[in-house]
């Protein structure tokens, strides 16, 4: 059974869970998210180069959405953070950056 740590107004808006520090940032600067994505790529080649083309797939959506001024497919790159999250060591930079990417994009 777990336990929830509510803090705050129960009625009203709260920080729920890890002490308030839930971060969503669904407005992050694309250039910046981009320049992460490109970072993932180079990291994985020396770390983990099965999954360059995972990576790869990111950094094709991000630049296809931005060209076709549309969002990025959340789900497509949802499924090739999940397939890096698994496939790299923990404590990695390509971990770290993953990690990065998904809190920018808000996953």
């Amino acid at each position: 059974m777990g336990t929830y740590n509510f803090h705050g107004n129960i009625s009203g808006p709260s920080n729920f869970g890890d002490n308030g520090r839930i971060e969503i940032n669904h407005g992050a600067d694309a250039a910046a998210v981009l320049k992460v994505a490109d970072q993932l790529v180079e990291r994985l080649r020396g770390e983990s180069p099965s999954l360059v083309a995972q990576a790869q797939v990111i950094q094709g959506e991000l630049v296809q959405a931005g060209q076709e001024g549309r969002v990025a497919d959340r789900g497509r790159i949802r499924a090739a953070l999940e397939t890096i999250g698994i496939g790299v060591a923990a404590g990695s930079g390509s971990l770290a950056l993953a990690q990065e990417l998904a809190r920018a994009l808000g996953l």
